[in-house]
């Protein structure tokens, strides 16, 4: 496929010469006169400027481009990196005809297993994201980070508020599970987390991912794909969208949480939404995302692979239960102390899946108690 024929070239000097032969900029082979070889890239950036879905409107610049100034300068990090720099997509004649190029473009990248990375515009552009999994041909899980919980019904809503319920019921359903993080309860519709919760669907309020951080990890190791939307981080840190929030996550848990999404084995794309470079007047925020790009792609080059259930590197731990079921078994990697949860479904045998699970997940099933993620994912299984 020519993909060449939806995007524009970047300009030179959001490149440039590198400053050091170390920095990112002597590592990614971007689109400046010639289209580079995305087959076998790793990793694919893709810029968006796409904000018809958007209340407020596009702003003035480029957000990818900001982003990319700030990145590129940043030094390489671990592996020997095969990076390309796509340009960025040329938006179609209409909102709905953007979603269908990010689809085929995405599609096209799962396809040679190059990870694309979508940068800027509207939240709602996680749905051509999403489209691009129907060719995937299983059930898909995937997790959205967002100070809201964009479901909204109104048929006035504009696209990005109401996106996540367009992803949900979308038919044919190919969803299997879906994790909300970061949300904050005064900004979500009770209605609308009772029927989260109702599917057996995941949520991590961002209070308690201020308590531990670390318990959003599981979440996203679970995900095919993830999508970011910048507004989910506290104003001070990334003063990019409108309208400005004082509490969110900081930009370390940002980072931590790019981090965790880029060394999962499974996700295969990933998108950060909705930065705004019209309010960030110093450039804080395209430094802060250019960091959380930086820790995402050191996370994909730390992955391990540990998908092998059977082999050496991992422990079986069998946890015997008082009720039904009578035992849970658990896995345990030796090299990153990552734990897993195998669910058999209750009402068919012949239907099992291997969750991430956490430590403490372990700890309640050893004293007895089911966790609540073998419970969502027996739901799941129906």
């Amino acid at each position: 496929m020519n993909l060449a024929i939806f995007f524009d070239p970047l300009r030179e000097e959001l490149v440039g010469s590198p400053s050091s032969p170390t920095t990112l900029a002597a590592y990614v082979t971007a689109f400046l006169d010639t289209f580079p070889d995305w087959r076998d890239a790793d990793l694919a950036l893709i810029g968006l400027d796409e904000w018809r879905g958007s209340a407020a409107g596009a702003p003035a610049a480029h957000g990818a481009d900001a982003v990319r100034q700030r990145f590129y300068q940043l030094q390489k990090g671990t592996g020997a990196l095969r990076i390309v720099d796509l340009g960025n997509l040329r938006p179609g004649l209409t909102l709905e005809d953007t979603y269908l190029r990010v689809r085929e473009i995405v599609a096209a990248l799962l396809e040679y297993n190059t990870v694309p990375i979508l940068l800027g515009g509207s939240h709602d552009l996680d749905y051509g994201q999403f489209l691009a999994y129907e060719t995937v041909e299983r059930a898909i899980s995937f997790a959205t980070v967002d100070a809201r919980v964009d479901m909204a019904e109104h048929t006035a809503a504009p696209a990005e508020e109401s996106h996540l319920r367009r992803l949900l019921v979308h038919e044919p359903n190919f969803i299997f599970n879906f994790a909300q993080l970061a949300h904050q309860q005064y900004f979500a519709a009770p209605d609308v987390l009772a029927a989260l919760e109702k599917l057996h669907f995941e949520t991590l309020r961002l209070g308690e991912i201020h308590t531990d951080v670390r318990q959003a990890e599981p979440l996203l190791r679970q995900a095919d794909f993830v999508s970011f939307d910048v507004a989910a981080l506290r104003w001070n840190d990334a003063p990019a969208y409108h309208p400005a929030n004082p509490f969110g996550l900081t930009n370390e848990e940002a980072a931590q949480l790019a981090w965790y999404a880029g060394h999962n084995d499974q996700l295969s794309s990933f998108g950060l939404y909705g930065y705004r470079p019209d309010h960030d007047t110093h450039g804080l925020a395209a430094a802060t995302l250019a960091t959380m790009l930086w820790y995402f792609v050191e996370g994909y080059y730390h992955r391990r692979g540990e998908t092998d259930f059977q082999s050496r590197r991992f422990i079986r731990y069998a946890v015997g239960l008082p009720g039904t079921p009578a035992k849970l078994v658990f896995y345990k990697a030796k090299r990153t102390e990552k734990w897993w949860l195998e669910v058999e479904s209750l009402a068919d045998s012949n239907l099992k899946r291997i969750v991430p699970c956490s430590y403490q997940d372990y700890l309640h099933a050893a004293q007895g108690d089911l966790p609540n993620r073998w419970i969502l994912t027996q739901a799941l299984l129906g």
